[in-house]
Parts: C-alpha cells; structure tokens; sequence
C-alpha cells in the first residue's frame, strides 16, 4: 500500500489512465467512423439492388435472383412499416439466422425487398474492433512504462531533496542536494550538440534547499563565532574584577559584588562550555563506568536531599566526567524549578530525573531546550544554559534524552546510554 501510495506511482498510474481514457475515446471515435464508411457501402449495395429489382418488377421481368423476394415474412418490422408508409429503407437483420442488409421499397401495397449477405462485414467490423483495442493497449503500455520512468526519475530526485533536508533539521549543515546547475546543464548540451532543456522546477527547489542551509549555516557559525568571542572577551575582565573585589573590605556590599561576579564568571562558562559543544570538536572520553555508583556520586555532590534508587546496576561506555555534568545540571535545575522530592531512579541503562514541580513548559518538551530561555516562571519551569548543555553533552555521548511531564505533576528527565561491554579476559 505504501508504494502504491508513492508519487512515483500516483504519476505512473494517472497517466496511464489518461492514456486508457484518450485510447477509449479515439477507438470509440474510429470505430463509428470505420464502421459507419463500411455498413455505408453495404446499404449502398442494397440499395443499388433494390433499383434494379424494382425497375425490373416494373416492367415484369426477372432474372430468378434469389435475393429479391416479394413480401417477405422475416423482413424486419420497423422496415415494413417505414414500407407501409410508403417510403423506401434499408437496415440490418437477419435471414435464417444469418445476418443480412435487407432494403425494402413499396410494391403493389407489398413490400418488395432484397438483401445482401452481412455476415462478412460484421466480421470485418469485429477484426477492426480488435485492432483498435490491441493497439490501445500497447499505446497505454508504452506510455504507462514511459510515465513510470519519468515519474521515477522525479521521485528519486525528490526523494534525495528530502532525505538532505531531514539531514539539515537533524543538525547536519554541510548537507547539500548538489543538483547541476541551469547554467552546467546548458553547458553540457551546447558541448554535445543538445537542444537546451526546459526549466526543473525540482532542480529550483533543491537549490533553493541548498541556499537556505548555507544561509543558515553561515548565520549559525556566525553566532557561535558572537557567543565564544565575547565569552573569551569577558574572561578576562572577569578574573581581574574577581580579583580585585577580593581586596574589598569584609561587608554585604563585599558579598554582593563577589555573587554577582560569580554568577557572572559562571555564566561565562557556560557560554563558553556551549560554544564548544556547538563547534562539534569535543570528544568523549571514553570508559566502562558503573552508572549506580556514578549516578550515587553525582547525586551526593549536586545538592543535599535527592533520592536515588538503583533498581538494576549496569555498565556504561562513556565519559564520566561528562556524565557527571549532565547529571549535576539536571538535578540543580530540579531544585531551582521544581519542587522536592527529587528522585532518580536507575534501572539498567536508563537513569530517570524526576521532581514535584511545575513540570517542563510545552515548548521544551516539543522542541529541546534553547538558550536564555527561561519562561514565565508563573506558568512554569524555564530552562537556559544548563539544559542546554546537558543536550550538548548527551549528544556527545550518544545519550538519548528525553524530556517529559509525570501525569500526576513534576517534571521526568530520561536518559538512556550505550552498554557497556567489559574487556575479555586473554
């Protein structure tokens, strides 16, 4: 059902059934043609006939032909009454059984009628008939094999032009369709002597495709190139800034100034974490971990008061150190946003983060987490960097991340890694 529904096919099976429709209506229109030139003659003849016939009873001669009889009992009825009226016709009928061209005029209150053998023609009209559809058919092959190919072609075309774009949605921006430009199609058939083609519609859509990955592209690089330039640009300033409020004299504009200094050196952290994670050269560093006892450590050194329960241990490939930010990300933003208890369960591969709060906004769950994204904490939790990065760092370890909303209220963050595979023994 699947293929059938493709576009490949709903070309090839619509323009078969124009063709079908065009070749019915073509054979419709040569066989009344056809047949009306054929049965034209034969009512000629009889009608040549009934002529002579007449003229001949006229004059009371006859020449013992066979074919002109006088009142005949199988003389078809709406040619004897048309004879009745006095007028003279001609039409098929039939003679012992056999078909026959009967014409018929008034004779003496009698209708004088002859006939022609019609069973020639019939058969005739039967061979052209079988001609027509014969050749209907191979007409609707050779164009339904003719559209299937193009269709084809069109199909494949288009298939590459989405498989590309599924690739740039899912992060790929060097993915490109690469179709022969007008100009490089123009310029191999003036090379070969062709004629030059018409416009593809397919090709501008596939280029324009490519010019809107570049677009955006250029536009995304350019904003991590923005966000790591004016991390590195802050760091510096900061660590000096830090290090002069050191100097301060103890009080609460001390404080003040050191926890906005904080708040702003870890922000720029941050930025600078994401700005890698987004250049795609960090690497894992990877190792057989197992995740109970990591995600116990993780969770003891991220905030006081979360609940782990290991209901079945596993072990890991990945890179502890990674694993161990993912989890302190998620489990600070579960204290910042949500609301106690939080819990983390462990069952094989699949750590589960969740707490008692508000729940994830819908647009997180829908589309990730963005950056400086924080919501209306009115309606519901916000997310900013960390999420961010815990969806830079899974990505880095082939996590597979999910976010969700319990049914019964708080926010369910999943993660599930790789199995790990111990060394053999030698």
């Amino acid at each position: 059902m699947h293929a059938l529904s493709s576009l490949r096919w709903k070309i090839a099976l619509t323009t078969t059934a124009v063709c079908c429709m065009v070749a019915a209506a073509l054979g419709i229109l040569v066989h009344n043609v056809v047949a009306r030139q054929i049965v034209g003659e034969v009512r000629k003849d009889a009608d040549t006939a009934l002529e002579h016939a007449l003229s001949h009873y006229e004059y009371g001669t006859t020449h013992g032909d066979v074919n002109i009889v006088l009142g005949p009992a199988q003389l078809p009825r709406p040619l004897r009454d048309l004879v009745a009226r006095g007028d003279t016709g001609s039409m098929v009928g039939s003679l012992d059984g056999k078909p026959v061209m009967w014409a018929a005029a008034p004779a003496d209150r009698q209708a004088l009628a002859v006939w022609i053998p019609f069973e020639g023609t019939r058969t005739r009209l039967r061979h052209i008939d079988t001609a027509i559809l014969a050749s209907a058919a191979l007409a609707a092959g050779v164009v339904a094999l003719a559209g299937l190919f193009l269709a084809d072609r069109i199909s494949r075309r288009l298939a590459t032009t989405a498989a590309v774009a599924r690739r740039i949605s899912a992060g790929d921006l060097d993915a490109r369709v690469d179709f022969p430009s007008r100009a490089a199609d123009r310029r191999r058939d003036r090379r070969h002597g062709r004629r030059s083609r018409d416009r593809d519609e397919v090709r501008d859509v596939a280029q324009a495709l490519d010019l809107m990955a570049g677009s955006l592209q250029e536009r995304l690089e350019a904003e991590k190139r923005f966000t790591a330039d004016v991390a590195h640009e802050l760091r510096t300033p900061l660590t000096g800034s830090l290090a002069a409020a050191a100097l301060l004299p103890e009080g609460r504009p001390k404080e003040m100034i050191n926890d906005r200094l904080k708040a702003l050196h870890l922000l720029t952290e941050d930025l600078l974490e994401i700005s890698r994670l987004e250049s795609g050269v960090e690497r894992a560093d990877l190792a057989l971990v197992e995740l109970g006892r990591a995600v116990e450590r993780a969770a003891a050194g991220a905030a006081p008061g979360v609940s782990v329960r290991v209901v079945r241990d596993a072990a890991v490939l990945t890179d502890r150190r990674r694993l161990d930010r993912i989890l302190t990300n998620l489990l600070v933003n579960a204290h910042r946003h949500g609301r106690p208890p939080v819990e983390v369960t462990v069952e094989g591969p699949v750590v589960t983060v969740r707490d008692h709060g508000p729940g994830y906004p819908s647009e997180l769950i829908e589309q990730g987490p963005k950056r400086f994204r924080t919501g209306d904490p009115g309606r519901g939790r916000g997310h900013g960097l960390g999420l961010t990065i815990v969806a830079g760092h899974a990505a880095v370890l082939e996590i597979t991340l999910t976010f969700a909303n319990a049914p019964d209220g708080g926010a369910v963050t999943t993660l599930r890694l790789p199995v790990g595979r111990l060394p053999e023994e030698a």
